[in-house]
């Protein structure tokens, strides 16, 4: 009879031979399904996280993986040096599914980021006239790009101030204030603003009603190009396809990935209009696996499942469902309950500092929910926009107990 190994074991394996370049809650997990993970005993768990909203359409979509395995045994990788079967197909259907004349096909979110970065500044030498090398960025503060040097080049996180020297032309400003991104405009070099929608890592840091509409709007006027990040947030999350459409607004460039494949495969997405996307030319911009077979079947079945199963409804009504029965826990524990959607976070009563929300989401594990803090003392919930209302109430449940222990 064949051993099973332990939690203990594969945890001790991954310090020993891993970077230790995470902090993961201490739970190792072996199957997912739908709302569901299981670990390497056999305990089931609710996932809240969503592998940080990759696998809004459930773990192991049987649609998604079907695309993923049917390709693999078919043709799975060409680069770009040659045409395939499947990107055409791909670029056309996302472009004519969110509005777009082109798509860049990419592999992480990141690397859409940089993606962006570089394409923003393309165009602002190609149409706007700005100087060759005095392009600038504008970024808000409190963001979360990703973990390039590019990426970290805009953020104040002090976790990155041991990789410089960073990038030059970035500007930071306030998030969700208006008037010092207005004045930052100002600057004739500024080729773009690049800004999330809802800012996730921070905390679920919701900004006011029309703001980014008024952000976008005063680009325009600016000629400068308004960038959405809406790794996290796209995709239905939020209760729209895109988080912008709350605002009424369509981006100039679009960034996507993490549910761009259901959590199956890497794959992201810059989108814009030709008069952007064609200031790049052949050989200033690609990848190897950008654009490959899979990953474009991958991306087709996970959007369709989208529109399909009406997941950003869902996420829509479970998300008041969610944060009403939140507020209705009425723990002394719980500050500020705030999101959109299905992408919510609870702020503690407690000190950044204090160890109070790991150790409520190890109490949470414990009883069979897995959720994880971010910036010390708010736990993000993000559950699969697979989920039931019925799903919803037995987890706000749980979190209730939860807390109740402390």
């Amino acid at each position: 009879m064949q051993e099973v190994l332990s939690s203990q074991h594969f945890m001790q394996l991954e310090d020993k031979y891993g970077a230790h370049n995470y902090h993961p809650l201490p739970v190792v997990l072996a199957r997912g399904e739908g709302v569901h993970v299981w670990d390497v005993e056999g305990k089931q768990y609710y996932d809240f996280l969503s592998a940080y909203s990759a696998v809004n359409q459930g773990h192991c979509h049987p649609a998604i993986v079907k695309a993923l395995t049917d390709q693999a045994s078919t043709l799975n990788l060409t680069s770009r040096a040659f045409y395939n079967d499947v990107l055409g197909l791909y670029e056309q259907y996302i472009t004519n599914l969110l509005g777009y004349d082109k798509v860049l096909p990419m592999n992480t979110g990141v690397e859409g980021v940089e993606t962006a970065i570089k394409i923003v500044r393309k165009w602002a030498y190609e149409k706007k006239g700005t100087p060759m090398n005095q392009a600038k960025m504008i970024f808000a503060s409190g963001n979360f790009h990703g973990r390039t040097l590019g990426a970290i080049s805009a953020s104040q996180d002090p976790d990155n101030k041991s990789f410089g020297p960073f990038v030059p032309g970035y500007i930071i400003v306030p998030y969700n204030d208006l008037a010092a991104l207005e004045e930052a405009l100002q600057d004739p070099d500024v080729a773009g603003f690049m800004v999330e929608p809802i800012q996730g890592e921070a905390g679920v840091v919701v900004p006011d009603d029309g703001y980014l509409k008024k952000a976008a709007a005063l680009c325009k006027q600016n000629n400068a190009l308004f960038v959405a990040d809406e790794v996290q947030t796209g995709l239905a999350r939020t209760g729209k396809m895109l988080c912008c459409e709350h605002d009424d607004l369509r981006p100039d460039v679009l960034i996507l990935g993490k549910a761009l494949s259901g959590g199956v495969f890497p794959v992201s997405a810059v989108l814009c209009d030709d008069e952007i996307m064609m200031c790049i030319k052949p050989g200033e911009h690609g990848s190897t696996y950008g654009g490959n077979p899979m990953a474009c079947r991958v991306a087709i079945a996970a959007l369709k499942v989208l529109v399909d199963e009406k997941l950003a409804d869902n996420a829509q009504h479970l998300g008041e469902v969610l944060r009403q029965g939140l507020r209705d826990l009425n723990s002394p524990l719980i500050k500020l309950v705030r999101g959109r959607g299905l992408l919510n976070a609870i702020v503690i009563d407690s000190d950044e500092h204090s160890k109070l929300a790991w150790n409520i989401c190890i109490k949470m594990r414990d009883n069979g929910l897995l959720a994880k803090p971010t910036h010390g003392n708010k736990i993000r919930f993000a559950p699969p926009l697979v989920m039931t209302e019925e799903q919803i109430y037995d987890c706000v449940s749980i979190i209730g107990k939860s807390l109740a222990a402390f």
